[in-house]
């Protein structure tokens, strides 16, 4: 049987209904018969082939420069655009960082490979530096870099032995004390936003752009959060939190933040938001911080933020995502992107899965249609836009897939991951790797193997099919894909909760009756069976006062399940959605 313990889970109470769906939320937990448990292991294996094919490609054409050409079985330093990182023993004018194997140690050590994981450990340890002249990316390199050492050495240190007694003296760690060190140049604003390039060895370059993203002021608190706790020096967390509570400040006032905005003003430059590029990993890591630290502040920064995504982005019963205006929730524009489709997931931990099932099924779709997902598709005109064809193996709808797995164990979802997994051996693997797809309309190949194609992609495939590594550990994968280990030692508080085996407990009090899921910190089923014998439609729904939705007053009325916009009383004295009519 699968254990509950999954990615993203705490020893705690839900809304982070992985760990208790299977015992809270009713979804079935049973031995799966013996068809679907040899499909899985036979896609497992199949999994494992797409990532060695991409990654013992790398090494033969590619390492230890930063990503792999596939088709013409050469190489590119792509971190020279985030960064000219280079290795103490080779030449001043080489340029990688040997990024595809920082971005694989987790996948190695999730598929099973000890022994490579510590070959690539000791060779990172010897021959890495960013002691360098070089202009870097602060969200990228955050995410790919820190992330990935960060991540690679709780692996390392972890009870499980993966590494040989005596080898490893936590360089790892040694190396992210100091890429985050050369960080903190960024935040030396009179705002306390980073700016989004910075020299690791100079800092802030004279005439450096103010313009970042909301992403990049607002994903930094996992790893440099991480590295704070790991390090003992908490100037790691405080500059992080810093800006992501500015950054929180500058929302308007429907709880919506833009895009775009500049460092030194605190002005927003981009109004349009949504749930896409520019400020999708804000979202999530304002609830896997929660998960990971345990301060309040974050989730009540996500449940705003989530009611107003749901109240002002979302339309139509196929729960699809438009843009909006930040300041008036107006319409901006109708498309979907292939950024968006990490959305799901992040619902499954909130327990919202009726939706995070609906969107997913809209990606889907998408998928089916072209064969993969395209980086934007016009809702409004149901066409591909014009120039933004392409698909560099993203691994967003991968990721949600395997999340929407876990919670309900529909066999319907490993169908998709195999969907997923022959689309990509059909029309994106070659004989020197996997190669990005220039357009979606014919196919055209890219010379290109992003490294998020190891750290990610192939990881979450392997993971539907395979979770055997998150049977005994508790993890909150970044937004690259780095698995970081949920500890108690690293909440600030902690609520009472109890864990004797695989069964998590939630003490309950008092709960008010116009309480919905998200405002109470449980699981969206459980909510219901505690307060009346109807359903939770979803995490923000409130039931009306009557069953009959009959009212005399606006306080009777409930939160709408599907717009999440409260209700009102009419004067015929019904609740509905009047106001908007």
């Amino acid at each position: 049987m699968a254990s509950p313990r999954f990615t993203n889970l705490v020893r705690r109470w839900v809304p982070l209904c992985i760990i208790t769906l299977p015992l809270l939320c009713g979804f079935a937990m049973s031995d799966f018969n013996d068809h679907i448990a040899a499909k899985r292991k036979y896609l497992s294996q199949e999994a494992r082939k797409m990532f060695y094919h991409a990654y013992d490609n790398y090494l033969t054409y590619a390492f230890p420069h930063d990503e792999l050409k596939p088709l013409s079985k050469s190489f590119t330093d792509s971190l020279s655009e985030l960064g000219n990182l280079k290795l103490e023993h080779l030449p001043q004018s080489y340029n990688g960082s040997a990024l595809t194997l920082i971005e694989s140690l987790s996948s190695l050590v999730v598929m099973g490979n000890n022994t490579e994981f510590e070959r690539a450990v000791l060779w990172l340890s010897e021959n890495l530096t960013f002691d360098v002249d070089a202009r870097i990316s602060l969200f990228e390199c955050n995410i790919r870099v820190l992330g990935g050492l960060v991540s690679a050495h709780l692996l390392a240190t972890d009870s499980s032995k993966r590494l040989s007694q005596g080898k490893y003296n936590n360089e790892l760690l040694d190396l992210a004390n100091d890429l985050g060190r050369r960080f903190l140049w960024a935040f030396n604003t009179s705002t306390g936003l980073p700016y989004a390039w910075i020299n690791l060895k100079h800092g802030v370059m004279e005439d450096e752009t103010t313009e970042t993203s909301t992403s990049g002021c607002g994903s930094l608190i996992l790893e440099m959060g991480a590295l704070s706790r790991l390090t003992g020096n908490p100037i790691y967390d405080a500059a992080a939190l810093r800006a992501l509570r500015k950054l929180w400040s500058m929302r308007s006032s429907l709880n919506l933040l833009g895009t775009t905005l500049d460092v030194e003003t605190g002005e927003w430059l981009e109004y349009s938001s949504g749930i896409g590029a520019g400020i999708d990993s804000f979202y999530e890591y304002l609830l896997k911080a929660y998960i990971l630290f345990g301060r309040d502040e974050f989730w009540h920064m996500f449940h705003s933020s989530y009611l107003a995504v749901q109240k002002h982005f979302r339309h139509g019963p196929c729960f699809r995502y438009h843009e909006a205006d930040m300041r008036t929730g107006k319409a901006t524009y109708w498309q979907l992107t292939s950024l968006q489709a990490f959305w799901p997931g992040l619902q499954v931990l909130v327990g919202d899965i009726p939706a995070a099932n609906l969107t997913h099924r809209e990606f889907f779709y998408v998928w089916k249609r072209f064969g993969v997902l395209p980086e934007r598709y016009l809702l409004d005109r149901a066409m591909l836009h014009p120039t933004e064809k392409y698909y560099p193996l993203r691994p967003e709808l991968a990721e949600s897939t395997l999340y929407l797995y876990q919670a309900t164990k529909d066999p319907w979802y490993i169908d998709v991951g195999e969907s997923i997994m022959k689309s990509l051996n059909m029309y994106t693997k070659v004989d020197g790797g996997f190669a990005s797809i220039r357009d979606v309309s014919t196919m055209q190949l890219e010379d290109h193997q992003h490294s998020f194609f190891l750290a990610e992609t192939c990881k979450y495939l392997y993971l539907l099919f395979d979770s055997s590594f998150l049977a005994s550990e508790n993890y909150v994968f970044t937004t690259e894909g780095h698995p970081l280990p949920v500890r108690s030692s690293w909440h600030d508080w902690l609520p009472d909760v109890s864990m004797p085996t695989d069964v998590t407990s939630v003490k309950i009090n008092n709960l008010s009756t116009k309480s919905s899921a998200l405002s109470s910190q449980i699981c969206p089923a459980l909510l219901a069976t505690l307060k009346e014998d109807q359903p939770v439609e979803s995490a923000c729904h409130i039931h009306d006062g009557r069953a009959s939705h009959r009212c005399e007053s606006h306080e009777e009325c409930g939160i709408d399940s599907t717009t999440c916009r409260q209700r009102s009383c009419s004067l015929a004295g019904y609740c509905g959605l009047w106001l908007l009519i």
